[in-house]
């Protein structure tokens, strides 16, 4: 007689019974003949080997223990998405290996801790005209991210307080470019689901001049969308992009179960934001049909079996 299939849905302690666009996934996946449960990444007292598959969900207290995260998912016998894309996609230094192979992406520059810039040095960074945001490379949500007014002079010493503060701590810090259509339009996440289209959402403006830098993440406000054709071939081109260049993956590997395109229409064409292939909220609940098709790629997952052309290279 065959056994249940077993599947941990993995989140942080703070949301022990996942997030609630995450929770409906338990019952889904009873409905098709898989025991899920929500599990703590961090908990010690959890043997992975237990499940057929770990599935990384709300596990969004990663980013203040990257090498720790990035240690446990390489020990998971059975993650998705992989070790290797956790690896790659927790860092945003990603966003520069997208832009030097040519796919449009938030124009940004990158600041190292080991450089020790002073106030000067940093002032020299930043945008001469338009509003700009910083934050560190490493991060979750909008926490420790803020929008400042390239010719304020308060603000751009805030900003230089902000930079000196993260790069103090450790942390790469990205200056980027404030999109105004941010405003205007909002930011749009595609999501997929094995490669394919599933929904899009569309996100109101997060960061103002008024508010700086944030101390804790700030709410998404989001809104069903209807994507165009030309975003969505966006989408796909930036995670053909991201399976040709992850380490360990190539064109040939599997496409991955899920993943979220952020991107932000510009000057006629749409310009990537981020990639979120680890944890990113799915907002199955905005797109019909949504919860179902992510429990089917699940389920496809757990049939299909390790990818042999996706190869960790810890």
């Amino acid at each position: 007689m065959p056994t249940t299939p077993r599947l941990a849905l993995v989140t942080c302690a703070e949301l022990p019974d996942l997030d609630d666009e995450d929770a409906p996934l338990i019952p889904a996946l009873a409905e098709r003949g898989v025991a899920a449960e929500s599990v703590v990444w961090d908990d010690p007292a959890v043997d992975w080997s237990r499940y057929d598959l770990t599935v990384i969900r709300s596990a969004w207290d990663y980013a203040a223990r990257r090498k720790e995260f990035v240690a446990w998912a390489g020990s998971v016998p059975r993650l998705v998405n992989p070790p290797n894309v956790v690896r790659w996609n927790s860092d945003k230094h990603y966003l520069q290996a997208l832009e030097d192979h040519g796919l449009p992406v938030v124009q940004t520059t990158w600041l190292e801790p080991e450089r020790g810039y002073d106030k000067r040095a940093l002032h020299n960074r930043f945008p001469a005209r338009e509003d700009f945001v910083i934050k560190p490379a490493i991060s979750s949500g909008s926490l420790d991210a803020g929008r400042y007014t390239a010719t304020d002079a308060d603000s751009r010493r805030y900003a230089i307080e902000h930079a000196k503060r993260l790069l103090g701590e450790g942390r790469s810090v990205m200056v980027q470019r404030y999109l105004p259509e941010v405003d205007s339009h909002g930011e749009i996440a595609l999501v997929f689901f094995h490669g394919t289209y599933s929904h899009a959402t569309r996100k109101a403006a997060m960061l103002t001049t008024e508010e700086v830098e944030a101390e804790r993440p700030r709410e998404e406000v989001m809104e069903a969308y209807h994507a165009t054709p030309e975003e969505i071939a966006a989408g796909q081109q930036a995670l053909a992009f991201a399976r040709a260049r992850i380490p360990g993956r190539s064109i040939s590997s599997r496409p991955l179960a899920y993943a979220r395109v952020d991107l932000v229409p510009t000057n006629g064409k749409s310009v990537v934001m981020e990639l979120e292939l680890i944890e990113p909220s799915l907002f199955a609940s905005l797109g019909r049909g949504a919860l179902d098709r992510f429990a089917d790629s699940l389920v496809a997952e757990l049939r299909m079996g390790p990818d042999s052309n996706n190869i960790d290279l810890a």
